[in-house]
């Protein structure tokens, strides 16, 4: 068995954003999706979010590709929620999801910014880049150019990042 530390932020939101994770949906869904992150081998360090997304700190195998665990953690969650009967209205989550990858050393701010998101909102806190689910209005980054040129409020998010733990 390789040995590897492959650390991800992941964020997605529920269909159209509604807001859907309601204190008990919520409990329901992130127990499918911590069950479902453990049986492809993941290693769930925190889930949280609030009404109508979801934000996971994970490790995945590189058997795995971040695509793929996404989409069968996503897929597994709804249809266990939905068939379990606790919601009347039918759950879907959006089709896009951000991935940031991160070394172990920034493990437990990422961690500290997922365990707050409720609070983030709230306070309007947000770390701009953590909340981003497509690459609309990034464009392609071409070899050429500087890469300073994609990086989105990079000193900023860093900091506050540094500061939550």
């Amino acid at each position: 068995m390789p040995y590897w530390q492959l650390f991800y932020h992941l964020v997605w939101s529920t269909k159209n954003r509604q807001p859907l994770l309601t204190s008990l949906i919520e409990k329901h869904i992130y127990g499918s999706l911590t069950s479902k992150a453990i049986g492809l081998k993941g290693v769930v360090y925190v889930i949280g979010g609030t009404t109508d997304h979801v934000h996971m700190v994970v490790a995945i195998p590189p058997a795995i590709s971040v695509s793929k665990f996404v989409g069968q953690i996503k897929g597994v969650s709804s249809t266990k929620l939905n068939k379990s009967g606790i919601s009347d209205v039918r759950f879907e989550w959006q089709d896009e999801y951000g991935a940031f990858s991160f070394d172990a050393k920034r493990l437990p701010n990422y961690i500290a910014y997922v365990k707050r998101q409720k609070e983030h909102h709230a306070e309007g806190t947000v770390i701009p880049i953590l909340e981003r689910m497509t690459s609309e209005n990034v464009g392609p980054r071409l070899v050429r150019e500087d890469a300073s040129l994609y990086v989105i409020e990079a000193d900023d998010w860093w900091e506050e990042l540094m500061t939550i733990t």
